[in-house]
C-alpha cells in the first residue's frame, strides 16, 4: 500500500502557530471590498507579532465593517454589539480583564453618526484598545445612504446630492485628546500592517481611520472614498522602506525636500515619490491638527502616524485595577466586608 504524504504545515512563528491559525471564516463581503484587505493585514500583524489569538478580544457594532471580525482570529473571543454602542461593551469587557488585547472594528456610520458620542468618550477615557474605523462614506449594509464622513457635493445615483460638511475622524480623535491617531488606505497593505503593529503596541486608545472603498455603492472615481481618488491624492507623512530581493534601489543626489522623483522598480513599474517639505513630528499635537486641517483644505489624503502620546495614563491606570483580572476574582474577594459597607453607609448621613 502506498504511503500517504503528509501535508506540510506553513511557516510557524515564535509561539508555534502558522498564519492559518489566525484566519477566520470566509468573507461574505463584496469582492474587492477594502474591509477584506484590512482583515488580512490584522491576520498578518498578529502572526508576525507572535500574539496568541486567545489573548485577543474583538468588538464591533453594526454595519459591513462590523462583520469584519468574523473574518480574522477565529480562536479569539468576540462581541458583535448594537449600532454605535461598541465602545460601551468594550469598556466593560476591558474592565473585566485588562490583560487581553482589544481590537475593535467599526465603520464611519457606526462611529461618526449614531456612535459619535460613545466614540468621543472612549477616547477621552483612553481605554487600552485598537479602534479601527473602516471608512467608506456610505451605509453599505443598507444600500448606500450617505454617512457623516461623505464629502460635501458628492452625488450618488440613488441618494442625490450630499449638502453637508464631512466629519474628519482623525480631527475628531485629536479634539478628544486621543493618544494615538493614524490614517491609512486599505489599498496600501504594507502601511496598514505597520500602523496596526504600532497601534497594538501602544498603551491607550489607538484610533486608525482606514479609507476602505465601497465597490458597490460609492465607487465613483471623483469620490474621496474611491480607490482611484485615494491613490491619486495620498500623501504619506512617513517613509515606508522597501527592501527588494535584488540589488537595493538607491536614489542619487538632488532629491530635495518638496520635490518629486520617479523611480523605476525591478519589475519595470514606476513609483512617484514626494519628499515632504519639513520633518514631521508625530508627538506635536498642534502640528498634527494643523497638518490635518491643511490636508483637508488642499484636498489631500494624509496617511501615516499623525499623532502619538505614549505617556498619558490609560483607563486601567486611573482606576488602579488589580494585576489579576476582575473576572478571575471570587465573590468574597470582590465584595467589601460588612464593616466597610457600614462605614460607607454611615458617611452618607
Amino acid at each position: 500500500m502506498p504511503t500517504q504524504k503528509k501535508s506540510r504545515p506553513g511557516r510557524v512563528n515564535q509561539v508555534g502557530l502558522s498564519k492559518h491559525d489566525y484566519r477566520g471564516a470566509p468573507s461574505t463581503l463584496c469582492a474587492g471590498c477594502g474591509h477584506n484587505s484590512i482583515a488580512n493585514q490584522i491576520i498578518a500583524t498578529c502572526f508576525e507579532l507572535n500574539i496568541r489569538p486567545e489573548t485577543v478580544v474583538k468588538f464591533s457594532g453594526i454595519g459591513c465593517s462590523s462583520k469584519s471580525p468574523t473574518y480574522f482570529l477565529n480562536r479569539s473571543f468576540g462581541f458583535n454589539s448594537l449600532h454605535g454602542r461598541m465602545p460601551s461593551i468594550a469598556t466593560g469587557a476591558m474592565f473585566g480583564d485588562h490583560t487581553l488585547k482589544a481590537i475593535a472594528v467599526s465603520g464611519d456610520g457606526d462611529t461618526a453618526n449614531i456612535g459619535m458620542g460613545q466614540f468621543k468618550h472612549v477616547i477621552r477615557r483612553n481605554l487600552n484598545m485598537v479602534y479601527i474605523v473602516e471608512n467608506n462614506g456610505v451605509y453599505g449594509l443598507t444600500k448606500g445612504q450617505f454617512s457623516a464622513t461623505a464629502e460635501e457635493g458628492l452625488t450618488l445615483k440613488h441618494h442625490g446630492r450630499n449638502d453637508f460638511k464631512p466629519i474628519d475622524i482623525c480631527l475628531e480623535a485629536m479634539a478628544s485628546h486621543a493618544t494615538f491617531v493614524a490614517r491609512s488606505f486599505a489599498g496600501d497593505a504594507k502601511q496598514v500592517k505597520e500602523l496596526l503593529k504600532a497601534a497594538i503596541s501602544h498603551r491607550g486608545i489607538a484610533i486608525l481611520d482606514i479609507i476602505s472603498p465601497c465597490v458597490t455603492f460609492n465607487n465613483r472615481d471623483d469620490s474621496h472614498y474611491s480607490y482611484s481618488w485615494s491613490k491619486k491624492h495620498e500623501t504619506p507623512i512617513q517613509d515606508i522602506t522597501y527592501v527588494p530581493l535584488q540589488d537595493e534601489i538607491v536614489l542619487d543626489n538632488g532629491f530635495e525636500p518638496g520635490s518629486y522623483r520617479k523611480v523605476t522598480l525591478h519589475d519595470g513599474s514606476t513609483l512617484l515619490l514626494k519628499k515632504l517639505e519639513r520633518d514631521y513630528d508625530p508627538t506635536d499635537r498642534m502640528n498634527a491638527i494643523q497638518t490635518l486641517e491643511e490636508a483637508f483644505a488642499s484636498d489631500v489624503l494624509i496617511t501615516g502616524l499623525i499623532y502619538i502620546d505614549p505617556d498619558r495614563p490609560t483607563l486601567t491606570d486611573l482606576y488602579h485595577l488589580t494585576d489579576e483580572p476582575l473576572n478571575r476574582l471570587s465573590a468574597d474577594r470582590l465584595r467589601p466586608p460588612r464593616e466597610v459597607l457600614d462605614q460607607i453607609n454611615g458617611m452618607m448621613f
